[in-house]
């Protein structure tokens, strides 16, 4: 090939491959907007700096004495990650639990602690919380940061029904969830968060998860309970209760990559995850700062997350609420809570229940009838425009070698002389 040719021929290339580069910028786009990722948060801990007494769950069951948590004397000096992955300033804007009452099993709020500004129902027992770890989620759930607005809860204007689900060294028994869970639903509580995850299950605790629903509860509970102390090899996956049971909104914790802390417990029937480590709250003495961790801590997140869909929508029904709660949430292998898109996102249909609070929300299919017809009209001017192009170029090349050739064949030999051979 000559090199005039193949000056040409790259210069076609050139053009096709331009053609095809320009093909897609044609076409009228209608796909729906994927939904973007969260952005990474900080560390579980909080980041550097943010050094915080633990909060435990329970105390120790084999000590002599109760002693229970002692008031922290440190306070965060940062937004944890968990309250910037659930958005809740935008959350807020649009909901703040008003008119809700949760009702709280667990070991007892303490009812003047500190960001509750005396929103707290206890009566008897559940007024004391040696353990603290009730009034931590009770501050999730409700609180209102005590002066540091970053650090609210989920619902800051809902109130908190403190029942006692366990003994005063935080250990839970079917029998006293069971008690609580009634004594819930005859407060008429729209949301029942229980903080505890039995083991075994328990005919009394069914038939008080079943009276609660049918009162018009929904009831959060948490999948797991914190892994127990010096446990060593491999823990098989079971089923806890009531998480289990149907129609409650079983929730287990996550790390800040969306995963699973190692050592969680493995169950089955999770509907959803929430932020479950380096988690800050207040305790019920003092004004200090606490970090907490695992599936209860999870479940006082979805537990506010449902007090404020419960605040702008009353009159959904408890399976309704569970239906928004997991149908908006980020995508995930188990899906992820997102309070503000519960809130704020429209629905087809907030009455259909979801098959026991579980059933997956119906996929429309999007008309690209129009779409698909003003694909075929771009193809067919870029492949007009294409064939111009190129028609223009071959001419500007061949006309003036055919024209210099006296419009022979190429390869054929010089033009005869008519007066050759004549003398």
């Amino acid at each position: 090939m000559t090199t005039p040719v193949r000056g040409v021929a790259r210069l076609l290339s050139g053009t096709g491959l331009a053609a095809a580069l320009l093909l897609p910028t044609a076409v009228p786009v209608q796909a729906v907007p994927a939904t973007a990722p969260p952005a990474r948060p900080p560390a579980a801990d909080g980041g550097k700096g943010q050094e915080l007494p633990g909060m435990p769950a329970a105390l120790d069951p084999d000590a002599d004495a109760v002693t229970c948590t002692p008031a922290s004397r440190e306070k965060a000096k940062k937004q944890d990650w968990s309250r910037q992955r659930l958005d809740l300033d935008r959350l807020h804007r649009y909901s703040t639990g008003a008119d809700v009452t949760v009702a709280l099993i667990g070991t007892g709020v303490v009812p003047d602690a500190a960001g509750l500004d005396d929103r707290v129902t206890a009566q008897s027992t559940a007024a004391v919380d040696c353990v603290g770890h009730g009034t931590f989620l009770a501050g999730l759930i409700a609180g209102t940061g005590e002066g540091a607005p970053r650090l609210t809860g989920v619902a800051p204007e809902a109130k908190i029904l403190a029942l006692r689900g366990t003994d005063e060294r935080g250990r839970a028994s079917a029998a006293l969830v069971a008690q609580a869970l009634r004594e819930a639903t005859a407060a008429k509580a729209g949301v029942i968060a229980v903080a505890a995850a039995l083991p075994a299950r328990d005919a009394e605790l069914t038939r008080a998860v079943a009276d609660a629903r049918r009162a018009g509860a929904l009831v959060v509970a948490a999948a797991t309970p914190d892994p127990p102390r010096g446990a060593t090899g491999e823990i098989p996956s079971r089923t806890y209760w009531p998480a289990g049971e149907p129609g409650v909104l079983s929730v287990a914790d996550m790390l800040p990559a969306g995963v699973r802390p190692d050592d969680a417990l493995p169950t089955g029937g999770i509907d959803l995850v929430a932020p479950g480590a380096g988690v800050v709250g207040t305790g019920p003495r003092g004004d200090g700062h606490y970090l907490g961790a695992g599936a209860s801590v999870a479940a006082a997140y979805a537990a506010g997350a449902a007090a404020a869909v419960r605040s702008v929508r009353p009159g959904d029904s408890p399976d309704a609420v569970a239906r928004r709660l997991t149908a908006t949430a980020y995508p995930a292998d188990i899906p992820q809570l997102d309070p503000y898109a519960a809130v704020t996102t429209v629905l087809g249909d907030s009455r259909t229940a979801a098959g026991a609070g579980r059933a997956a929300q119906p996929v429309a299919v999007r008309d690209t009838s129009a779409a698909d017809r003003a694909t075929d009209r771009a193809v067919v001017f870029v492949l007009l425009g294409t064939g111009g192009v190129l028609a223009v170029l071959w001419g500007a090349f061949v006309l003036p070698r055919a024209r210099a050739r006296g419009w022979r064949p190429a390869g054929a030999g010089p033009v005869a002389d008519p007066g050759a051979g004549k003398d």
